[in-house]
């Protein structure tokens, strides 16, 4: 097990001797945080010092950060536009970046915009690796006995995309999943998945979700750890085995496969998992086919541990519903990440998923922090300032502050906007701990009012309150604005789910569902109702069971990543606005104006 100096660590007794390796790594890194952003900046400038992006602002070759904060500015995915497009269009030339951009990863994206593509370089998969190898270290901090197991992970790749000039155009998840590393990475007895590499690969999502469910059932009494990286993945995969357990039970049955899985490699793969197994069959059956599906998770893989899915931000509302069928199973969430950059992972990975925080490791780029007031006020809730000096580094940031993001990455992106923002919760050593608390955005707006992402949730979540007492849950919801009456409303859809059909919500409830949704809305949308009138009440449209997994699949079909894809928290497209309301069952109104006084 090496020496006792060996294993030490600021984190706890590491589970065995390569882990104690990987905590050190944390604690070297996280107790020189600001020597270390210091490092990766010159890095970062001594190397792309000739490309065209970076000689544009004069900065010769410098690589001291009081140089590059004067000089280059911060800027959003629009301002780099132009460069990208060249470099997509096949220009080779050092434009961002000196080393040659491998590929482009595109951002999950939203419903009003086309996915953006992020250049990256052939090392940053090396970058993300060794990101990727300090998450179990730290969980068996917390869990042990996770080398006796597997875990069941239901990880999607999408077929991607060649730009005109020939680059590879596809999801971080999916750029990972393909990539050497991952293919042909070493044995970990502390990171077995039930799911052979083919069917991680296969790019039909049904066969891929058959062939990952398949396995995770055989391995059933294995299963250790069960995941997917966002909590609206892994309530796919649940509304995937209500829907196909049927057949799932007689290919386990019968020792036979589907003749739907039509890819051979998958086949394959599959052959030396399937054999008869009629025990196995009548127990899945025995379970699925009761209507009543709580604990669901636990039922069927009875020695599951934790569930490990990102409920962070927009996926905090799936809490819920995956303690219905998780029966209260535990909640990790353990890193943080985007196209743009990896960030950091979860020092404390077991915690409540409301006390999430992540470590920014300094080793993955240079992070800088601006100053964030959330206000109704436009100009002070942009944060636009008159210098750049204003951008404080990471080891100066403040506990129970808010700050917006902004990053410089090896592969090519300087000073740019990631467009989160995070509170200081901390540190550990002298790295900053951050809580995810929102995308920068607006979500919805009829005129002066601007209701963005969390206040949306939150406004959820409190309406949510007032179903509990008929054993029903919101699974799903999203918005829009609609104006083409006068005055507009917000119409918001929401997905129930009714554990006993024969107490249902009455039309009262979700009137009051409505009123009290408009009682969680900011000042100015409540004094656009009552005093000026001119918003007009808040409408709720119940749509029937299933049709988010419709709208998911019909994002899916337009390009969009199965892994990667989140249910976007306001809608314009006419075509999912067509499918939304083709599928409204009920519609409710708010009944009287909410509480607001003139201060």
């Amino acid at each position: 097990m090496g020496s006792e100096a060996a294993m030490t660590s600021t984190l706890g007794p590491p589970a065995c001797e390569k882990d104690a390796e990987k905590l050190k790594f944390i604690d070297d890194m996280t107790m020189n945080a600001d020597q270390i952003q210091a490092k990766v900046l010159s890095e970062i400038l001594s190397r792309n010092a000739d490309t065209e992006y970076l000689q544009r602002f004069n900065l010769g070759h410098a690589t001291d950060r009081h140089t590059f904060k004067s000089k280059v500015p911060v800027v959003t995915y629009e301002d780099l536009i132009p460069e990208i497009q060249r470099i997509a269009n096949g220009d080779r030339s050092p434009i961002l970046s000196s080393h040659p951009i491998s590929e482009f990863l595109t951002s999950s994206g939203t419903s009003a915009g086309e996915r953006k593509l992020m250049p990256t370089i052939e090392e940053e998969l090396d970058r993300r690796q060794l990101l990727y190898s300090l998450l179990m270290p730290v969980m068996n901090l917390y869990v042990p006995g996770l080398d006796k197991g597997k875990g069941l992970y239901f990880l999607f790749v999408k077929s991607e995309t060649k730009t005109p000039g020939g680059l590879t155009a596809r999801p971080v998840l999916t750029s990972y999943y393909k990539s050497e590393q991952f293919r042909t990475r070493p044995f970990d007895p502390y990171n077995v998945y039930t799911s052979p590499t083919a069917a991680i690969l296969c790019a039909d999502a049904f066969q891929s979700m058959y062939a990952q469910m398949l396995c995770g059932l055989y391995d059933r009494h294995q299963v250790l750890r069960v995941g997917a990286v966002f909590a609206s993945g892994l309530l796919r995969a649940i509304r995937f085995l209500q829907l196909h357990w049927p057949q799932l039970s007689h290919d386990i049955a019968t020792g036979t496969l589907t003749t739907q899985i039509t890819d051979l490699s998958l086949r394959d793969s599959l052959a030396g998992i399937l054999k008869p197994n009629p025990d196995l069959s009548h127990f899945i059956s025995h379970q699925c086919s009761n209507p009543d599906w709580a604990r669901i998770i636990p039922r069927l893989w009875p020695n599951t541990k934790y569930l490990d899915v990102i409920v962070t931000g927009a996926m905090a509302q799936y809490i819920p519903t995956l303690d219905y069928y998780s029966g209260g199973l535990p909640m990790a969430c353990t890193m943080y990440a985007s196209s743009e950059c990896y960030f950091g992972l979860n020092l404390r990975p077991m915690c409540d998923p409301s006390d999430v925080s992540y470590t920014i490791m300094p080793n993955m780029g240079y992070f800088e922090f601006i100053p964030y007031t959330n206000s109704s006020s436009s100009s002070s809730s942009s944060q636009e300032y008159s210098s750049t000096h204003d951008l404080i580094d990471l080891a100066d940031v403040q506990a129970g502050k808010d700050y917006e993001l902004v990053i410089t990455t090896y592969a090519g992106l300087y000073r740019y906007k990631v467009g989160d923002i995070l509170h200081c919760t901390g540190f550990h050593n002298a790295a900053p701990q951050f809580k995810f608390v929102r995308r920068k955005n607006v979500l919805l707006s009829i005129e002066s009012d601007k209701t963005d992402e969390a206040e949306l949730q939150a406004a959820v979540s409190r309406a949510s309150l007032l179903l509990q007492p008929y054993d029903t849950s919101i699974i799903e919801y999203t918005s829009y604005a609609d104006t083409k009456e006068i005055p507009g409303h917000y119409v918001i859809y929401w997905e129930l789910l009714m554990k006993n059909p024969g107490v249902q919500p009455e039309e009262e409830v979700m009137e009051r569902c409505c009123l009290e949704m408009e009682e969680a809305m900011n000042s100015v949308y409540r004094q656009s109702r009552v005093a000026d009138g001119s918003i007009g009440p808040l409408e709720i449209r119940v749509v029937r069971p299933g049709t988010f997994e419709e709208l998911m699949d019909y994002a899916i079909a337009r390009g969009a990543s199965i892994n990667q894809y989140k249910v976007p928290r306001c809608v314009s497209f006419p075509p999912i606005m067509e499918l939304l309301d083709s599928r409204v069952v009920s519609n409710h109104f708010s009944p009287g104006c909410p509480k607001w006084a003139r201060t």
